[in-house]
């Protein structure tokens, strides 16, 4: 089982260029009080697709400003729907406030429905909140598994949901995407692509400083949500 208990993180203030970061928008920069630009760097994390669940894979490092790693085994990835996992891109309150928000949600419709939320009706959701909320500098994925199938969106900060077979966010996105335009394929078993996800997360680490020190990979189904971590990519690759 996973801890979803989290720490709030206080609304109307400007986030401190020390505070703990996961990951990043993409223009990677925020000012502080002085005006100087403190760059903020950190984060890949993967959504594909397969006609038997979706894989989501992070790396897990979390550092402070993006200039020192403060946490090297970080779990980016949750729970939020009985088949249904969100990853924690940006700012850690930012972050943690909209996965508890949806799962509140997520709850509310469940209880009174007598059924669970749709996986598109809660990527519109959270792309609502996204817009409209208090959650800084998020830009998370969702995977999910409904009776339409399986399903992998990614939320921009602004509150954009695009639904694709697979998807990149943080600042290690473009190398991951190199690697998932070559070995990415229909027809993917979902332990092929837990492999192929492990990969461009590795493919990251290699050469994008704010991420790294391994990889979480969540395997969802129809039948729930299992997150595993593994220090060692070889495990999984």
């Amino acid at each position: 089982m996973n801890n979803w208990s989290r720490e709030p993180t206080q609304q109307g203030t400007d986030p401190s260029p020390y505070a703990p970061e996961l990951g990043s928008l993409p223009d990677g920069s925020q000012g502080d009080d002085q005006g100087d630009t403190v760059n903020k760097t950190g984060t890949t994390t993967i959504g594909i697709t397969t006609d038997e669940g979706v894989v989501i894979a992070t790396d897990m490092r979390a550092s402070l400003g993006g200039r020192f790693v403060s946490n090297k085994n970080v779990q980016k990835v949750e729970q939020i729907h009985p088949t249904g996992a969100l990853t924690l891109v940006g700012s850690v309150g930012g972050a943690q406030s909209f996965i508890r928000t949806l799962r509140a949600e997520v709850n509310l419709y469940e209880s009174r429905r007598g059924e669970p939320m749709p996986i598109e009706a809660l990527a519109t959701l959270a792309g609502n909140f996204a817009r409209g909320g208090p959650f800084r500098a998020i830009n998370p994925i969702l995977g999910g598994v409904d009776e339409e199938g399986s399903h992998v969106y990614s939320i921009d900060p602004a509150g954009g949901v695009m639904g694709d077979d697979y998807t990149v966010t943080g600042s290690g996105m473009q190398l991951a995407y190199g690697l998932l335009e070559q070995e990415y394929e229909e027809g993917l078993s979902l332990e092929e692509a837990q492999s192929v996800a492990a990969r461009a997360i590795e493919s990251a680490v290699e050469r994008d400083t704010g991420s790294g020190n391994g990889v979480f990979l969540a395997a969802v189904t129809d039948e729930g949500v299992d997150i595993q971590g593994h220090n060692d990519f070889d495990a999984v690759i």
